[in-house]
């Protein structure tokens, strides 16, 4: 392994660590009962005068939340790097599942957060709020979107979890942590920092994964492949 593939590995390895952060601060700082999807007039009318009150802390958490999911797409591309051999097709589809997912997970969080926060800022009546908000996650957009990001929050861990479980490449109790933590923490509604205790599990897991692979990129390069025998040229 040369300077350059283990500086890459390194990198990849940070964004574990930083997915968990920002996904987690999203969650803690978003207003409470703001971080859900709004397809009926009740559930708008509902949240829109919290997200009046709020809407400066609306922004943030979904700035925090768009970076952690863009965070969290290169930390399964970064995890599938630990399989090798058994369990590296599962790793693969895994890992392409999870930043589809979580690309679509960031398009549904701007219908969440911003479109939210500019709703409930714009001056307008809360029929027409409510309306503006409902159409927007109705439509053929917002379903695309979010069915992509369902489908990703639960089959990529799984996925993944299978993965690192069959190739024994880490613990097989890293691999269920993994699994169990993530998918906790995604099922987490915002409730005020006591959902970090609940996503702890998860931190932890990002955290010893990118330690191994950390450690893998700091390994020894393997042996040379000797060079290949020139074929003699055959004479005419």
């Amino acid at each position: 392994m040369d300077n350059a593939v283990r500086a890459r590995q390194r990198v990849l390895a940070l964004f574990l660590p930083i997915a968990a952060v920002l996904y987690i601060s999203a969650e803690a700082l978003s207003p409470r009962g703001t971080d859900q999807v709004i397809t009926t007039t009740a559930t708008a009318l509902k949240v829109l005068p919290i997200a009046a009150k709020h809407p400066a802390q609306l922004y943030v958490a979904g700035s925090l939340a768009l970076l952690g999911l863009g965070a969290l797409a290169v930390s399964y591309a970064a995890i599938a790097t630990l399989v090798r051999n058994r369990g590296s097709a599962v790793a693969t589809v895994a890992a392409l599942i999870g930043g589809i997912g979580a690309f679509c997970g960031a398009i549904v969080n701007v219908l969440v957060y911003p479109d939210l926060a500019a709703a409930a800022t714009a001056h307008l009546s809360a029929g027409a709020a409510a309306r503006f908000l409902v159409t927007t996650f109705n439509s053929g957009f917002g379903h695309g979107f979010s069915y992509a990001y369902f489908v990703g929050i639960f089959a990529a861990p799984a996925l993944m979890g299978y993965a690192l479980w069959r190739s024994r490449s880490v613990p097989r109790w890293l691999a269920v942590l993994f699994f169990v933590g993530l998918e906790v923490a995604q099922q987490q509604i915002s409730s005020g920092p006591v959902v970090i205790l609940y996503m702890l599990p998860f931190a932890a897991a990002m955290v010893l994964l990118a330690a191994r692979i950390w450690q893998a990129a700091a390994l020894p390069a393997s042996q040379p492949q000797p060079e290949p025998t020139p074929v003699p040229a055959s004479s005419t």
